[in-house]
């Protein structure tokens, strides 16, 4: 696994907290990132991507892939893929979905229950961690690429 370079941990208060965390990394996110959103359901993971997807322009609807397994959405250049893995069984069901040909330079791929497909995903550049806590969150984000970092610092203005 690859060192985490920056990490930063917040509290969230609320939803609307939670959606400003994704808007507050969306615009450091570049082509070939891969993002990682960990967290028991109702965590908070679609919300945090809904809040990107929003701040970056996306004026539809974002749900939860957990039943499509990906969504897919294009934002001027950029491709974004939304990935639930919560009801892959097996991490060999990665290697019949053809997932690995979405992970391109034109592509941010954020990835819902990652630990489910861990050992087949290209690096991480930022991983989330979001946490229940009482009725807000916690939030852990780790950068391990420069892209992380980059997103991170994106981050800072809206950190306590």
């Amino acid at each position: 696994m690859i060192p985490i370079i920056e990490e930063r941990h917040v509290v969230l208060a609320n939803a609307e907290a939670t959606l400003g965390a994704g808007a507050a990394i969306a615009p450091a996110m570049v082509g070939g990132m891969v993002v990682t959103l960990s967290g028991e359901l109702g965590a908070g993971k679609t919300t945090l991507v809904r809040g990107a997807l929003h701040r970056l322009g996306w004026v539809g609807p974002v749900k939860s892939p957990s039943y499509t397994l990906v969504e897919h959405y294009a934002i001027s250049s950029l491709y974004f893929y939304h990935f639930d893995f919560y009801r892959f069984n097996d991490p060999e069901e990665w290697e019949s979905t053809g997932f690995s040909e979405y992970f391109q330079p034109t592509a941010v791929c954020l990835i819902e229950w990652p630990e489910r497909v861990a050992l087949r995903l290209p690096v991480v550049d930022l991983a989330l961690a979001l946490t229940v806590q009482g009725s807000g969150r916690a939030l852990h984000l780790a950068a391990r690429t420069l892209a992380g970092k980059a997103c991170l610092a994106a981050f800072a203005p809206t950190s306590p």
